[in-house]
Order: structure tokens, then sequence, then C-alpha cells
């Protein structure tokens, strides 16, 4: 009930339709290759949830529907299409978040990571690195038959907090 409906609908925005309208733009390009692929990004909120985060982790979760979705659509003409589902990808970003969330659970920084980490088996950040190798592996040719995927980059994340 204290979600701004103009802050559900800029989410979905940019985190679900933004995707929708990359993707129309796109096909029409990519149906001339040989080795069509599209990678949305979704999130670990897209398979767990995500308390306090409503707008995110549905917006998430209707990517990885969008994804199977348009997977079964385009393989027919050669286009796979897989969504990547981020853990906690090391950066300022996740610093802030981790900051944020400390300062309201009245926490140290160290003591939320700690606690972030308690809900992966590898306790370890996801590097960039690692998300884009993924992604140049799977736009490869030797990904020819990976399409309607969800994969997750995440070191095992089980739940989110």
């Amino acid at each position: 009930e204290e979600i701004n409906p103009e802050d559900w609908d800029r989410c979905l925005a940019i985190d679900l339709t933004g995707q929708f309208n990359c993707a129309r733009l796109a096909v029409p390009h990519l149906r001339q290759s040989k080795n069509a692929s599209i990678m949305n990004v979704s999130s670990q909120a897209g398979e767990h949830g995500f308390p306090m985060r409503s707008p995110y982790a549905a917006a998430k979760w209707g990517v990885i529907g969008f994804t199977k979705s348009i997977a079964m659509e385009l393989g027919p003409v050669g286009i796979r299409v897989n969504a990547l589902l981020p853990g906690i990808v090391a950066g300022d970003r996740q610093r802030r978040v981790l900051e944020a969330k400390a300062q309201v659970r009245g926490v140290s920084f160290k003591e939320m990571e700690a606690i972030a980490f308690s809900y992966t088996s590898i306790k370890d950040y996801v590097t960039p690195e690692q998300l884009a190798d993924l992604v140049v592996f799977t736009a490869s040719p030797r990904a020819r038959t990976i399409s309607g995927q969800s994969l997750s980059v995440c070191g095992d994340t089980n739940m989110l907090s």
C-alpha cells in the first residue's frame, strides 16, 4: 500500500518495457543473422522475489516470462533468447544497496555483507567479468542450442532478504 503507482510504472517501464523495446527493434536485424541472440537482463529477484522491492521483483519476474515467450516465438527463425540473472555483483551499486540495508537494519556494512552472503553457498561477489563471459559465450555459435533459459550467475543464491 506504500508503493507509489508512479514508481511502479517507472520501474516496469525501465526494467521490463525497455527490454521489450530493445528486442522489438533488434529482431528485424537479427532475422538476417546466421548467429542471432538476445540476452535480456533479469535478476535473482526474478526467481526469488525481493521484500520491500515489489516493483523491481515484478519487473524482473516479467523479464523471465517475456524471455521464455519470445524464445519460443523466435526460435523457429533462428533467434535465441535467454535471460541473465546476476546475483550480488561487485561494484558501487551493490555497495550502496548494502549500505542502505545496513542503515535500515542498524548494522555495520560488514555485518550486512555477511548477511547477504549467508544466502549464497559461494560467499563472494559476482564480478562484471563473469557476467560478460557468460553473455559472450551465449552469443557465440557454440551456444546455438541454448535458448529460453534463465542463466544465473549468483554464487548459488537460494533466497534474498
